[in-house]
C-alpha cells in the first residue's frame, strides 16, 4: 500500500469511503491515515520522500495499537495449569474456579485453556501405491432423498470409492450400508 497515494487522494478531497474502495483497504484505516496526515501537516505543502513518510507512519501506527485485554481467568492461571496437568476437564475447572470466587463464563475458561495448550498439528499421511493396487472405500451420510422404488423420502448414503494412486473417485447414492450393497457398488 502506497501511503503517498492515500495522502494524495485525501489532499484531492476524496472521501475516506471512496479511497478505501479504490485502494482496497478498510475505510477506518483510511480515516486513521487522514487524522494522522492532518496532525502531521501533510495536507498542505510538499510531501516528504516515500521512505520518510513510511518511517513517520510506522512510528505512529506502532504506538497506536490497542492494549490486549487480560482474561478474567488470568488470576487463576497457576490453578488452571495444575488442573489441566492432572487431566481435569474444562467444565470441572470452571466449577472449581467458581468455588474460589470466579464469576466469569465457561467460554472464558475454555478460551483461556485453549490458548495455554499448544495446538496439535493435523498430520496427514498420503498413501502411495502403484496404479490399480488399491482403492479406499467409505460410506457417508448424504441427507434424505426420494427412493424411486417407493416414492418415499429415505436416509441416503454416499458410497465413495477413491483410487489410491490417481485419487479418482466414484460416488453412488444408496439407501443402506449392507454388505450386498457394498459389493454391488464395486
Amino acid at each position: 500500500m502506497d501511503i503517498r497515494e492515500i495522502v494524495r487522494r485525501i489532499r484531492q478531497g476524496q472521501s475516506n469511503r471512496a479511497i478505501a474502495k479504490e485502494i482496497g483497504i478498510d475505510r477506518k484505516t483510511v480515516g486513521r491515515y487522514h487524522t494522522w496526515a492532518r496532525e502531521q501537516g501533510l495536507l498542505d505543502g510538499e510531501l516528504p520522500a516515500l521512505d520518510e513518510l513510511q518511517r513517520l507512519v510506522e512510528g505512529i501506527l506502532n504506538n497506536d495499537t490497542p492494549p490486549q485485554n487480560v482474561s478474567s481467568v488470568e488470576p487463576y492461571r497457576a490453578l488452571v495449569v495444575k488442573l489441566r496437568k492432572q487431566g481435569v476437564e474444562i467444565a470441572a475447572i470452571h466449577e472449581r474456579l467458581k468455588e474460589r470466587g470466579y464469576t466469569g463464563s465457561y467460554a472464558s475458561v475454555y478460551r483461556f485453556v485453549r490458548r495455554l495448550e499448544p495446538k496439535t498439528p493435523d498430520v496427514t499421511v498420503r498413501v502411495e501405491t502403484p496404479p490399480g493396487a488399491e482403492a479406499q472405500v467409505d460410506f457417508g451420510f448424504a441427507g434424505r432423498m426420494i427412493d424411486p422404488g417407493t416414492g418415499q423420502q429415505r436416509k441416503t448414503w454416499a458410497f465413495v470409492m477413491t483410487l489410491s494412486w490417481s485419487r479418482h473417485q466414484y460416488v453412488e447414492f444408496v439407501f443402506d450400508q449392507k454388505v450386498a450393497t457394498w459389493l454391488q457398488c464395486h
